[in-house]
């Protein structure tokens, strides 16, 4: 298990600059199924059985998002549910963006 689901999302300050290089390669090795694309972007793909139970997921990761109050971009469709995170506020990826995927990681476990 991932030591970043015991952790809360923080708001970045102004002025924080985005993770990179080494420091992204470290916080991905916690959520391996996440891809990092560009530097600047967490994706993940679930599949499900059919368009319910991926919505009753996507609703359950609406949740956890909202508890962090840090939200992904969200793509439903029959048996898929797809996922973009990134902090907007700093352009790119920070902690809070690797913490919400593992929690999100942990509903499909």
């Amino acid at each position: 298990m991932s030591k970043l689901r015991s952790k809360r999302c923080i708001p970045c300050e102004k002025g924080t600059p985005p993770l990179k290089g080494l420091a992204l390669v470290t916080l991905s090795a916690e959520v391996p199924k996440w891809s990092v694309v560009d530097e600047s972007r967490l994706t993940r793909d679930f599949k499900f059985p059919d368009f319910a139970t991926a919505l009753r997921f996507v609703n359950r990761a609406g949740e956890i998002a909202e508890q962090e109050q840090h939200h992904p971009d969200i793509r439903l469709s029959w048996g898929k549910a797809g996922f973009e995170i990134w902090t907007h506020s700093i352009g790119g990826l920070s902690e809070n963006d690797f913490i919400l995927a593992a929690k999100i990681d942990a509903l499909a476990d």
